[in-house]
C-alpha cells in the first residue's frame, strides 16, 4: 500500500463522528473534570454507548492497513480536550502491551476485560516506568520469580506514573526474570483484578492532564497464575536462552509497545494545538481594538499563520509515521520525530494562544490556559532530550530506533 495526505471517505466519517463526541460531550464537561482530578466516569460511559471505548473500536482502528484511525481519533479526542481523551484512551496503552507480547488466547481473554461494558465499563494500566527507570527499560528492577511448584509468577517492586494505576482492572506490568540479561531478560504480565498485594495508596496530582488518573502502583509479592505470562513461559525461555547465547534480539516488549503508541501521542499533542489555534483565531476575528478586529495587524495574522502551518506540519509527521509502524515498521525514528515535533508544536502553539487573548488566555472562558498545561505533559513525555539523542544516534549507526 502506498502512502497518501488524502483521508478516504472512511477516514473523513470517523473524524466528524469523534469530533461530534468531542463537542457535544466533552468540551461542556472539560473544566469540571480537570478541577475535581478525577476519572469522568460518565463520560468513559457515554463514549462506550455510542461504541467509541472499547476492544472492537480499537480492533477496527488498528485493522485499518493505514494506520491513520488512530492518530484521527485520537486528535479529535484530545481537541476536545487532552485530560479527559486521556482518560478514555488511557487503556490502549495497557491493550498495546498485550497485543505486542501476548498469545491470541491472551488477547481474546484479556483485552475485553480491559474495558468491561457499556454498563459497567473499565480501565486498564500499562505499568512500565519506575522511579529509576523511565525510558531507560534496561534499568527496570521491579523482579519476577517463577515458583515452579505452583506455577505461579511472584512480582515484587514499583511502578512509577501509571495511567489508571490502582484504578485498573487490568494490569499489564513489565518485570525482571533475569537481571543478568539487562533488557533482553524482562517479561510482561497481566495482573489479573483483585489480585492480593497489588496496591496503589494514592494518586499523583499533575500539572495537566488532571482528568486521567495517573499513580505508583506497588507490588508486594504479587503471584499470579503461569498463564499470565504475555506469550507464555516456552517462549519466554526460549528468548532468554537467545539472549545468554548473544544471538541478536527480536525487539524488546515495552519499547515495542512504546513505538505503537508514539504516534498516537502525537496526534493528542496536535488536537490540543489545534483547539487553541481554533480558540485564538476566533478571539482575533471578533476581539476590537482602535475600532478593528485585532487580526488585522499584521503580528497577530502573521502569528496565526505559523501556528496553523507548524500544526499541519506535525499532523503530516504524525501520518506518516502512523502509516509506517503499520506497514513494515520505523526506519530512521520516524515514531519518536513525529512525538516530538507534536509535543513542541502543542506547547509553542498554546503559549501564542495565551499571548493573544491577552488576559482572557487565563479564564475559564477561554481555556487555553488549561490547553497549555495539557500540553506541556506532552513537551517533556520521556524527556526530549533523549528523544533527540537516539534520532542522533540512528542517523549515525543506521541502527533501528523508533
Amino acid at each position: 500500500m502506498s502512502f497518501s495526505l488524502e483521508l478516504s471517505e472512511e477516514h473523513q466519517e470517523l473524524r466528524d463522528w469523534v469530533r461530534g463526541f468531542a463537542e457535544r460531550t466533552i468540551r461542556p464537561a472539560a473544566a469540571e473534570w480537570d478541577e475535581r482530578e478525577e476519572t469522568p466516569w460518565p463520560i468513559i460511559q457515554e463514549a462506550a454507548k455510542i461504541g467509541l471505548y472499547g476492544f472492537e473500536t480499537l480492533a477496527t482502528f488498528w485493522a485499518d492497513e493505514t494506520g491513520l484511525s488512530l492518530p484521527i481519533a485520537n486528535e479529535e479526542l484530545f481537541w476536545g480536550d487532552g485530560g479527559i481523551g486521556m482518560a478514555i484512551f488511557g487503556t490502549t496503552l495497557a491493550v498495546a502491551g498485550i497485543f505486542a507480547a501476548g498469545t491470541p488466547d491472551q488477547l481474546a481473554e484479556w483485552v475485553p476485560q480491559c474495558y468491561g461494558d457499556v454498563d459497567d465499563p473499565k480501565v486498564a494500566a500499562f505499568c512500565s516506568s519506575e522511579p529509576g527507570a523511565g525510558s531507560d527499560v534496561a534499568a527496570m528492577r521491579t523482579r519476577a520469580v517463577y515458583d515452579e511448584a505452583k506455577d505461579e509468577w511472584v512480582l515484587s517492586g514499583q511502578k512509577a506514573w501509571a495511567t489508571n494505576g490502582g484504578i485498573a482492572n487490568v494490569h499489564v506490568v513489565q518485570a525482571v526474570v533475569d537481571p543478568d540479561l539487562g533488557s533482553r531478560g524482562q517479561a510482561a504480565f497481566v495482573v489479573p483484578p483483585g489480585t492480593p498485594g497489588l496496591e496503589s495508596p494514592s494518586k499523583i496530582r499533575k500539572h495537566g492532564l488532571r482528568a486521567s488518573h495517573t499513580a505508583d502502583v506497588f507490588l508486594d509479592d504479587v503471584r499470579v497464575p503461569g498463564s499470565c505470562l504475555l506469550g507464555g513461559k516456552e517462549k519466554l525461555d526460549e528468548k532468554l536462552a537467545r539472549a545468554r547465547e548473544g544471538s541478536k534480539a527480536s525487539g524488546q516488549a515495552a519499547m515495542r509497545t512504546f513505538e505503537l503508541s508514539r504516534p498516537t501521542v502525537g496526534a493528542q499533542a496536535v488536537g490540543i494545538a489545534r483547539a487553541a489555534y481554533e480558540t485564538a483565531l476566533e478571539y482575533a476575528q471578533q476581539r476590537e481594538t482602535f475600532d478593528r478586529p485585532i487580526i488585522d495587524n499584521q503580528s497577530i495574522a502573521f502569528t496565526l499563520a505559523d501556528m496553523r502551518m507548524e500544526i499541519d506540519a506535525a499532523r503530516l509527521l504524525v501520518w506518516r509515521a502512523a502509516w509506517l509502524g503499520r506497514n513494515g515498521g520505523f526506519e530512521a525514528g520516524e515514531g519518536s520525530m513525529s512525538k516530538l515535533k507534536a509535543g513542541r508544536v502543542a506547547t509553542w502553539a498554546t503559549e501564542r494562544a495565551i499571548q493573544i487573548l491577552g488576559g482572557n488566555g487565563y479564564t475559564r472562558e477561554f481555556p487555553v490556559e488549561r490547553m497549555h498545561r495539557d500540553a506541556k505533559i506532552y513537551d517533556i513525555f520521556e524527556g526530549t532530550e533523549q528523544i533527540q539523542q537516539l534520532v542522533v544516534a540512528r542517523a549515525i549507526s543506521g541502527r533501528h530506533i523508533a
